[in-house]
């Protein structure tokens, strides 16, 4: 006849199914902080002034790698796909306070020179135009005044570029402040992934995922 204890199971039972889960949670949150550091991570937009491709409220997902891994407590980057190229949507650190991360568009790359005349963009004398960028004040503000419609030439840096946000006569961005160095650089913002409106009541459903271009 076959008898069944009903003795507790031994204590070392219980300290192996504790380590167990705790083992899993630890490695879980590794491989979150090593996809965060390395491939990729998520950002809110919190200001206009990438009207009409970015909105308050829009979650973005940012390539981590394609500038290069990002190596931690330092500037510097290695093994990158590529370089930032105009057009790019790039997050990065504010050069003014590195404990902020801005988000604009890759207007000037190293060894560009850029001026703007009357809010309209010359790249080495040449006109550009983003088809992204907006204007929403139809003033236009002398250079002696300050530098948002009016520059002189500004020449890009090496290892250097030149931000500006699409809603144009809203962003403050390298027209004021300077260039952002590569090594500031954290990513590539490449699809929306959530979408509150601005007062977070309503999901915006047209804006998830949705490709950024």
């Amino acid at each position: 006849m076959t008898q069944y204890s009903s003795a507790a199971p031994p204590a070392t039972a219980k300290k192996s199914v504790l380590r167990d889960y705790l083992e899993s949670i630890a490695f879980a949150i590794v491989i979150a902080l090593v996809l965060r550091t390395f491939v990729v991570q998520a950002f809110k937009i919190p200001s206009g002034s990438m009207e009409n491709t970015l909105a308050v409220g829009d979650y973005i997902l940012v390539n981590k790698f394609i500038y290069g891994i990002e190596l931690p407590f330092t500037d510097r980057h290695l093994f990158p796909l590529r370089s930032p190229k105009r057009g790019d949507i790039a997050v990065f650190e504010y050069p003014e306070d590195p404990s902020r991360d801005f988000v604009k568009r890759v207007i000037g790359v190293p060894g560009d020179r850029i001026q703007i005349v009357d809010k309209k963009v010359f790249i080495n004398g040449t006109r550009y135009v983003n088809p992204h960028e907006i204007h929403k004040d139809s003033a236009v503000i002398a250079a002696g005044v300050n530098q948002r419609d009016n520059t002189g030439v500004i020449t890009v840096p090496p290892a250097s570029y030149f931000m500006m946000g699409d809603n144009r006569d809203q962003s403050y961005d390298s027209r004021f402040w300077g260039f952002v160095r590569i090594g500031r650089i954290k990513g590539l913002a490449f699809v929306k992934y959530w979408s509150w409106d601005t007062d977070g009541s309503r999901v915006r459903w047209d804006h998830i995922g949705r490709l950024l271009e």
